[in-house]
């Protein structure tokens, strides 16, 4: 459900900034270049110099059969309106990670319906949540190609380019585009701020990717060539929004929207935060 960023901030308005003690959503292998340092003022952020690729191990990964996987997704959209053969492509692409995920350290979840509920409802509610119609959609730092991916697949009418600097992961999502027959997905093996520079874009998605303070920062350069930032963010969303509200504010991203969901299972809560980039409407 929808809530009014300035009736539930309120509480927060006199408390000074904090440093976030959220963790990434489980899943996910933090940021290899770190938090970056906030930078003197009047000074720009200076950008870390790029690291090797590294070749670590993802977790022992037992693989399911594709039915095990298919009766997970069904588990996990119960109640929802799908569109026919969408819990099938699901069901393939969990395929895909999993078999791969030894070897290119995917995800930490391995477990058939947590993988449904966490990686695919998840990402796919974000198509139902905000309008994506006819958009062009970032998606940075995708991964396995969550969430865009599976947004992709939801809502066919929207463009979603797949970003992912690691080049082995990059390739990855190539092949997944190609045997999934995604036409409306396309993969970059470069960092979303220096694709940035060469496209412009609705909508950016950040999941799992780091807090709301270093995905402002990380786009601070290219804010004008996207019109909203939309994170995805687990239970604790508020103290991340309040850790990282000052520097938002700062680089001209307003937070507009915050859209509340629970996953099945008692797997928890997720929000999605729409942040408005300086000259973006709002979605």
């Amino acid at each position: 459900m929808p809530i009014s960023p300035p009736d539930h901030m309120e509480e927060f308005e006199e408390k000074p900034a904090e440093e976030s003690t959220d963790s990434p959503e489980e899943g996910y292998t933090p940021d290899p270049r770190g938090p970056r340092p906030l930078p003197a003022p009047g000074e720009e952020l200076e950008e870390p110099e790029e690291e090797e690729e590294e070749d670590e191990l993802g977790p022992e990964t037992p693989v399911p059969k594709l039915a095990v996987l298919q009766d997970a997704m069904a588990w996990a959209f119960e109640g929802e309106t799908v569109e026919d053969g969408v819990l099938d492509i699901f069901a393939r692409h969990a395929l895909m990670v999993l078999e791969r995920n030894r070897e290119l350290n995917l995800t930490a979840i391995v477990e058939p319906r947590e993988v449904a509920a966490k990686h695919y409802l998840d990402s796919w509610r974000t198509c139902r949540l905000i309008p994506l119609f006819g958009r062009r959609v970032l998606d940075l730092g995708s991964g396995a190609g969550f969430p865009g991916l599976p947004m992709a697949v939801g809502e066919d009418d929207t463009r979603v380019i797949l970003c992912e600097s690691r080049k082995k992961k990059a390739a990855f999502l190539q092949e997944a585009v190609d045997e999934l027959g995604l036409s409306n997905a396309s993969v970059v093996a470069e960092r979303a701020e220096d694709h940035l520079n060469t496209v412009e874009v609705d909508i950016v998605v950040a999941r799992a990717i780091s807090s709301v303070r270093e995905n402002v920062r990380t786009l601070r350069k290219v804010k004008h060539r996207l019109k909203d930032y939309v994170m995805l963010k687990g239970a604790n969303w508020s103290r991340e929004v309040r850790s990282g509200e000052r520097e938002a504010e700062r680089l001209g991203f307003h937070l507009n929207t915050v859209l509340e969901h629970e996953l099945p299972g008692e797997m928890g809560k997720r929000a999605v935060l729409v942040y408005r980039a300086p000259g973006g409407a709002g979605l």
